[in-house]
Order: C-alpha cells, then sequence, then structure tokens
C-alpha cells in the first residue's frame, strides 16, 4: 500500500491532504503551490521509490487510456511544474531524473535522504509542441555511427559501385510506380480525410491540461466558440453545446460517444494556458473506424489565441470538404481582457448564477465597449428576469433595449444578437413581424442554433402558425435533446395535445430525472387531461426535486383533503404570499385563478399583466388553462390590444 506521507530534502508530500510542504532555514513550513495534475505527477513518482515511471503510465493515471489530449505536451508541462516547485536542476536533479527514452524517476529518498546525482546530467525530454520541434534528440539517434564492413570479396570501391546501382533501381522503381499512381498517391498522402464521409461533427470538451480548476471557464468557453465557429460557417451539423458537455471529465471511446450523439465525426482535443500563453492541440477522428483524419498543435499569444476558434474551424472544413455557409468575415479585433471577462460570464450564465454573469458582462464592456458579445450575454441576463416573473420589465425596459440594439448594431453577423433582437420584438414589443424577420436572420446566419429554433417556434405560435411552431421546437429538440428538454412537451401543450406531451414528457424524465420543469409540465399535462391524482404527484415530485419537501407534503394532504381542486387552491394560496413580500407577475397569479375557473379574479390579474407589459401574454390565446374566458368580451379586447390574431377555434 502506499505511503501517505513523504519526505525528501527539505520537502514532504503528504498524499492524504493533497499538499506539498518545504521547510525554510528558520524551522517555519510553508505550503508549496502545486495544480491538481503536477500533484498527482508527483505523487505517482514519490510511490515508485526510485522505478522508472514510463510516460504511458503517466498517461493512463492522470488522463486515462482514451482521453484526446497532447499528451507529450501535458507531460512535459506537468514534469516542469512539478522541478519548479521542487527548485530542482534538470541538468543536475536532486529529486526528478529523466531517463531517455524511457521516463522518469524519482530520486530523492525518504526521511530527508537524497540520493546522489548522475555523474552526468540526463537529456532534456523532447516536446511535441509546436516551436521546439528542434528539441534535443537522444544522444542514441545523433551519435555518428561506424562505416559497415564492405561486404566479404568485394573492394570497398567495388562495394559502393554496387549499392549505387541497386540504388539508383530502386529509386528508378518508385519513380516509375509514382508516375503511373501520382493521383492515387497525392490523395492517399494528402487528402486522405476524402475517404472519410463527415456530415455530423460533435466537438467535444476541451480537456483542461494545466490541471489548475479556475482555468475551467476558459477551456469551455474556448469549446463553446469552436463549436459556434463551426455551426455558422461550416455546413456540418454540429451537435449542440449542452449534449456534448455531458462528456466532459468523461473517459469514452471516439466511437461510442459519437454513436451515442448520431455524429460522424469527433473533434477533440485539450488546452493548456499560461499568463500570456495558450498551447491548445486539436484532432478530427473518423467516428465508424476510429481513424485520425487530422491533427494540430497550436501555440499561440493571448491576443491571438482568440482567433483559434475560427482558424480551427477553417482547417475542419477543408478536411471534411463541407462548404462555408457565409462569406468569410475580418474578425473582430477583441481585447484579450474583455473576452476574459466574457468567457467568465458565459460560464455563469450556464451554470445559473446569472448575477455575476451580468456582472461579469458589464467588466467585459468596461474594457471594451464595442464587443458585441457581452451585449448580448446583457440583454440575455434582463430578459431572463422578466421572463422568469422576478421583476416587471418596466425596471430594466431601457437597459434591455440599448442592449439588444447595441450587440446588432456592433455585430450583425452574430446569431446571439439577432435572437435577443428576436426576443425584443416577441416579448417586449409585441411587434410579431419583425420578430419572425430577426429570428429567420438568427438561425440563417447559424443553422445548428438551437436556441434561435426554440425562441421562433414561440413567434410562429404567437402568429398562430402553429404546426410551423411544432416543427421548429422538434428541431430546436432533434439538435439538442438536453436544452429546454420540457420545450417541447410545452408546445405540445400549448396545441392542446395532451396525450401526446405526456408521452413527450415521460420521455424526457428518463432522460431527466431530476429535472424540475419536465415534472411541472408532466403535472399541467394530466390535469388538462383530467389526470386528478397523477397531477398532484408530479408537482409534488417537482417540488422535492427543487428542495422543497415541505410543499411536496403539502400538496399530497391538499389533494387528500378536496382533490386536484384544493391542490389548486394551495398552490394560488402559496403564491399570494410571495406576491405580498415581493415582486410576483400577474400573469402567473392569473393561471391560478383561471385553474379554479374564478372568472373575475383572473381577467383582473391578466388586465394588470397587460399594463406592466407581462411577456408572457403572447401566450394568451394558446394557453388551456384560459380557454373558458374566450367567449368573454374583456378578454376579446385584452387579445386585440396585445395585437395577437384570433384562434379558429374548430380545430382545438
Amino acid at each position: 500500500m502506499p505511503q501517505s506521507l513523504y519526505k525528501f530534502g527539505e520537502f514532504e508530500l503528504d498524499c492524504c491532504d493533497f499538499e506539498l510542504r518545504r521547510q525554510r532555514s528558520a524551522g517555519k513550513i510553508e505550503r508549496v503551490g502545486l495544480e491538481r495534475i503536477p500533484m498527482e505527477l508527483l505523487i505517482l513518482l514519490a510511490e515508485r521509490h526510485g522505478n522508472i515511471v514510463t510516460r504511458q503510465e503517466i498517461v493512463e493515471r492522470l488522463w486515462g487510456k482514451d482521453v484526446f489530449v497532447d499528451t507529450d505536451h501535458g507531460i512535459n508541462t506537468a514534469i516542469r511544474k512539478v522541478r519548479r516547485a521542487l527548485r530542482d536542476n534538470p541538468e543536475r536533479p536532486r529529486f526528478v531524473q529523466t531517463v531517455t527514452g524511457r521516463g522518469y524517476r524519482f530520486v530523492g529518498a525518504a526521511n530527508g535522504q537524497e540520493s546522489h546525482s548522475p555523474s552526468s546530467p540526463p537529456p532534456a525530454e523532447i516536446s511535441s509542441s509546436p516551436g521546439n520541434q528542434a528539441a534535443q534528440i537522444p544522444e542514441a539517434l545523433t551519435t555518428e555511427r561506424a562505416s559497415p564492413t564492405p561486404a566479404a570479396g568485394l573492394s570497398a570501391d567495388t562495394s559502393i559501385k554496387v549499392k549505387r546501382g541497386v540504388g539508383a533501381v530502386v529509386l528508378a522503381l518508385v519513380g516509375i510506380y509514382l508516375g503511373l499512381n501520382a493521383h492515387s498517391f497525392y490523395d492517399r498522402v494528402f487528402h486522405r480525410a476524402q475517404a472519410f464521409h463527415i456530415r455530423t461533427i460533435a466537438v467535444l470538451p476541451l480537456v483542461n491540461l494545466s490541471g489548475d480548476e479556475s482555468q475551467n471557464y476558459f477551456v469551455d468557453g474556448m469549446t463553446d466558440e469552436v463549436i459556434t465557429m463551426l455551426a455558422k460557417n461550416t455546413s456540418l451539423h454540429v451537435i449542440s453545446r449542452t449534449s456534448v458537455m455531458r462528456y466532459k471529465n468523461v473517459k469514452r471511446l471516439a466511437r461510442d460517444i459519437a454513436h451515442e450523439l448520431g455524429a460522424d465525426g469527433i473533434l477533440a482535443g485539450s488546452i493548456e494556458r499560461s499568463a500570456d500563453r495558450v498551447h491548445m492541440t486539436v484532432q478530427l477522428i473518423d467516428a465508424p473506424s476510429g481513424s485520425r483524419i487530422w491533427a494540430e498543435n497550436y501555440d499561440r499569444g493571448a491576443l491571438q489565441a482568440m482567433a483559434l476558434p475560427a482558424e480551427i474551424s477553417e482547417a475542419v472544413a477543408i478536411r471534411t470538404n463541407a462548404r462555408p455557409v457565409l462569406p468569410a468575415k475580418p474578425p473582430q479585433l477583441v481585447d484579450p481582457e474583455a473576452h476574459n471577462l466574457f468567457l467568465k460570464g458565459q460560464y455563469l450564465w450556464y451554470v445559473g448564477e446569472i448575477d455575476k454573469a451580468e456582472a461579469l458582462f458589464h467588466n467585459a464592456l468596461k474594457v471594451q465597449p464595442d464587443y458585441a458579445a457581452p451585449w448580448a450575454g446583457l440583454a440575455e441576463c434582463y430578459g431572463l428576469r422578466v421572463m422568469a416573473g422576478m421583476l416587471p420589465l418596466g425596471a430594466v425596459r431601457e437597459e434591455l433595449k440599448v442592449a439588444t440594439q447595441k450587440a446588432v448594431e456592433l455585430d450583425d453577423t452574430l446569431p446571439e444578437a439577432h435572437n435577443v433582437m428576436t426576443g425584443w420584438f416577441l416579448f417586449f414589443n409585441w411587434d410579431f413581424n419583425a420578430a419572425e424577420a430577426e429570428s429567420l436572420r438568427s438561425i440563417t446566419l447559424n443553422p445548428n442554433f438551437v436556441e434561435g429554433y426554440h425562441i421562433r417556434s414561440y413567434v410562429l405560435m404567437a402568429l398562430n402558425r402553429r404546426g410551423e411552431a411544432m416543427q421548429a421546437q422538434r428541431r430546436s429538440t432533434e439538435l439538442d435533446p438536453f436544452y429546454h428538454p420540457a420545450a417541447l412537451g410545452r408546445m405540445l401543450i400549448l396545441n392542446h395535445q395532451f396525450e401526446a406531451a405526456i408521452a413527450e414528457l415521460r420521455l424526457r424524465e428518463q432522460a431527466h430525472p431530476k429535472d424540475s420543469n419536465v415534472l411541472f409540465g408532466l403535472s399541467e399535462a394530466h390535469a388538462f387531461s383530467g389526470k386528478w391524482q397523477e397531477a398532484a404527484n408530479e408537482m409534488a415530485e417537482a417540488f422535492r426535486i427543487e428542495q422543497n419537501p415541505q410543499f411536496a407534503t403539502q400538496i399530497q394532504r391538499a389533494y387528500q383533503r378536496g382533490g386536484y381542486p384544493a391542490v389548486a387552491e394551495w398552490k394560488l394560496k402559496m403564491e399570494l404570499q410571495t406576491a405580498g413580500k415581493q415582486y410576483f407577475s400577474p400573469y402567473w397569479l392569473a393561471r391560478d385563478t383561471a385553474q379554479l375557473r374564478l372568472k373575475e379574479r383572473t381577467l383582473r390579474y391578466l388586465e394588470d399583466a397587460f399594463r406592466e407589459h407581462s411577456p408572457r401574454l403572447i401566450f394568451l390565446q394558446n394557453e388551456p388553462v384560459f380557454d373558458f374566458l374566450h367567449t368573454d368580451p374583456r378578454y376579446q379586447r385584452l387579445v386585440r390590444k396585445v395585437g395577437l390574431p384570433p384562434v379558429d377555434e374548430s380545430v382545438r
């Protein structure tokens, strides 16, 4: 069993606490900072007690057998960081010795004793990183060898002539072969990718080689940008972000991942980021065969690194014969600090930290006010708060308008900018024709834009083009079944297809058992189908998932006391209590009172929602809960004021 504590020289390595400590001259102990991957490497070396650790063993210990990273560069970097932490000189090592062609050996003995340094310094490691192709070559490959003894019975001159003659014949035969097969030879050597048919590609989450988890936002951000560039600039079908992010830190074979994602190509790679440099390695893999089609190393300064996603997408397009969707546009010059802040904000947006994301987008714009992406990010933050009923539109209307307009003005080719403009016209301005035009623009710019199709489905539903709305949401779900998993079920509910909604949401529940939105959708679909017990059970389970077990208990008691109407009364009571303490959208209160068929109160809440321009009023004509109001003149006037087209009741 490996030790938990190793002492060597002035250092001690505590494996349990994952800590390296150094004793200073005054007897003071200081902690030596070492990132995760270098620390794991040091522990591995210490555990082997002076035995050689091969580079393959290091790869399997640190990253696993099937990970797609530039392991040579990763090992070299980790060794360099270990030596820096130990203040070790690779020319005369006290602790970590390079064994040429084999690997590494830990030469620091336990209990403060050190083995003697080798009499001659070990050769330096060979790095595969670009710009270091002239790395030191092992001595065995560079030492001049003695000339072989001439064959018996031949003089040296005769031997040389024979060799030259044979060489000439071989060269001639090779020349004839290449001449007859020049085209096929060229294709095999230079256009090997033409033999592979890649139409759908998945960009696996890039691996963070630094071992520093604080850099995860940058690594994930670069993954996002590669996905976006491939989707925007090529004709490839690109698997969406949320689908591929499930495979972050998962060690699986490429062909297995590709099969699950429905991809015939995999783009995998790794990133290591230092203070002012970014090293990135990518490889393109044919999924059915597992063959590597193309690979490249990139080493860039901070400013040049921002162009890597576009450069990689262009290289992949060439290797897959994927035509560009749009003419090339010179990329905007983005300040590295602004880009870094934007990536941090985007990372936090995806994990639901909206307040922190908004602050980082603001900071990015302080550095570079003409950077379009943070403006789009800000618009999303403002819009989400209003859509979720966290605050009225009036509280952020002007900020939302400015952010939306800025995003489009600064970069008319940014799909996200046109998508937030779609939301502005649809939810906050009720200009449905303008919303449709912006929606079409966003998915034209990126035919794989999941959120673009999702928002477009709402535009088409508001325009009463329900069949097209269903097609748009189905397209969004096909592109990424893990993004908005309840959305297709919700669209079926708006179309009054309740049994189909239950079937769809049950399917999503299998893949997302902890998604409360899926369960709330199931509860709603069951209620409209008259399945009251199931509706109450699904609502209770949704609250359990949201860490509200007391609500779940109260729902079950209410149902036992008075059936589903008692559950609806409980829900209205809880939301009225919330509304008494903080802002609560009157639209949600209107839905609750409508569930109880309280006509006057429902109409009053809907009129309140209209006065504050509640964005969800665009669903007014399609929400089944409001069906009982459709013949009321006050309701009909409200529909006209919102600008919604009439619904043909006969098709319901």
